[in-house]
């Protein structure tokens, strides 16, 4: 366990998504001093009392596995779903964790993904988890978006929508031919996921599962992607949503290089090739797997060293 006394500066980061939690210490030089990972949360669960009371355990997990390794001097969590009403999240970690909620500073999970991967105003981000949105932090720290409305209007190519569209695809074709599932290595991959091939099953996934949990069918479609042309033409159209919200923050503020992030991006080579290949032939895209709850942490280890 690291003395907090004696490592002062210490800064705690967070990256919540709707599939893991994911969290850092930070030295005040930027070395990685520990780190973990818990269930997923969303800033959207706080809208009930059934996931207020979920984002309050998963924090007060967190809070027992950060301070096993040290008490961070300040925290920098980005969450996803989140607006900017971040009282009573603020609340209950610097409550768990010891501190003054003033340490502490809550943001969206993709602002914390865009500084992991350009200073602001010098390109775009493209985002691919259990939903997608397109990112752009200007020179004057104005944050634009493209996409990340959620996956009841479109987050298209992300890990839930991947999910939804293989799922759609094998009941249509179910209304059309009843037990073709049986010859499609991607509905039996997707059935073995969800619990079966009865249409309860499917239902009680897609109505009755957290967003997080669905977005991760998205790795049975993936990983039967190479012997069914359907699964395949999934991933291809994936990376075309993913090229569209790049595209139109090109088109709103000009040619700026692209960075694709996220475990939904990171699924299948097709994603990105598909992708690379809407953009126009000069947009520089590279792929990152970069690490957001590293980044969240040196900067509020930064914060922690500023007098």
């Amino acid at each position: 366990m690291l003395d907090s006394t004696t490592e002062p500066g210490i800064g705690l980061g967070i990256d919540a998504g709707g599939t893991q939690t994911r969290w850092a210490l930070a030295a005040p030089d930027g070395a990685i001093l520990a780190e973990g990972t818990l269930a997923g949360l969303s800033a959207l669960q706080m809208s009930t009392p059934e996931g207020r009371a979920s984002v309050q355990a998963t924090f007060a997990l967190l809070a027992q596995a950060v301070l096993a390794h040290a008490q961070p001097d300040r925290v920098r969590a980005g969450l996803t779903g989140f607006g900017g009403d971040g009282g009573q999240l603020t609340r209950w970690l610097a409550g768990l964790l010891g501190i003054a909620p003033a340490s502490i500073v809550m943001c969206n999970d993709i602002d914390i993904a865009y500084r992991a991967s350009f200073t602001p105003g010098a390109g775009y981000l493209v985002y691919a988890g259990t939903g997608s949105i397109g990112a752009f932090i200007d020179g004057d720290g104005r944050f634009h978006r493209a996409g990340g409305r959620g996956v009841v209007l479109d987050d298209g190519g992300g890990g839930f929508w991947i999910a939804r569209e293989a799922l759609r695809r094998i009941w249509r074709l179910e209304d059309e031919a009843p037990g073709s599932w049986e010859r499609s290595p991607m509905a039996r991959a997707v059935f073995d996921h969800v619990g079966g091939s009865a249409w309860a099953c499917s239902r009680q996934f897609i109505y009755g599962k957290e967003r997080g949990e669905i977005g991760q069918l998205a790795l049975a479609v993936a990983a039967s992607a190479a012997h069914d042309p359907a699964a395949a033409a999934i991933l291809d159209e994936a990376g075309r949503e993913l090229g569209r919200l790049a595209s139109a923050l090109i088109r709103r503020f000009g040619p700026r290089p692209v960075v694709l992030s996220g475990r939904a991006a990171a699924l299948h080579p097709s994603i990105a090739a598909s992708m690379r290949a809407s953009l126009a032939p000069d947009c520089i895209l590279t792929q990152s797997a970069m690490r957001a709850h590293h980044a969240a942490a040196r900067l509020a280890a930064a914060g922690a060293a500023t007098p």
